[in-house]
């Protein structure tokens, strides 16, 4: 009787451990983001840096928490909407505060995109990954982008540029 205890305990601790799983954590599962880089006009292989950079999701009252708010820089890195077909940015460029008003030059700059969602991994879950992005420039009377082009429409990782903008 004592031997089929043992055997029975044994058993129990054998399907136990068997119906554990290892901890699942997520290292590589983030969505990525558009890597925009500006580059000078008039001699096109030279980047560019814009000064005090303000970029604002369109509708949004505060800044994007992927930028350093009023910065001066020659890229930028953004998030693009996965719930929409196309994400819009207020990007105001010399951006500055009078009496609490925006001084700046405002440029409104749409990304029309497809999301495409990726399985990472049960941790993880699924991300966004971006096709066929296409930005369009509001055009106004005051510009400070001369021009967009597109390095690459698709966006997988956040490691290299996905779009110049020619100021």
């Amino acid at each position: 009787m004592n031997r089929i205890k043992i055997a029975f305990i044994i058993v129990l601790g054998i399907i136990s451990f068997a119906a554990c799983e290892k901890d699942d954590i997520c290292v590589d599962g983030d969505t990525p983001l558009l890597v925009i880089r500006f580059y000078n006009a008039t001699d096109t292989a030279s980047t560019k840096n814009v000064t005090t950079l303000r970029v604002i999701g369109l509708g949004q009252s505060s800044n994007v928490d992927t930028y350093a708010d009023r910065s001066t820089a020659d890229s930028l890195a953004i998030p693009l909407r996965s719930d929409s077909p196309s994400t819009s940015y207020l990007l105001i460029a010399n951006s500055a505060d009078e009496d609490e008003v925006e001084v700046g030059n405002t440029d409104t700059l749409t990304i029309d995109h497809q999301t495409k969602e990726v399985f990472v991994s049960r941790a993880c879950g699924f991300i966004a990954n971006y096709e066929n992005i296409t930005p369009i420039l509001t055009t106004d009377s005051d510009n400070w982008i001369n021009s967009i082009e597109v390095i690459s429409s698709t966006v997988e990782n956040s490691e290299t540029a996905h779009v110049k903008i020619f100021h």
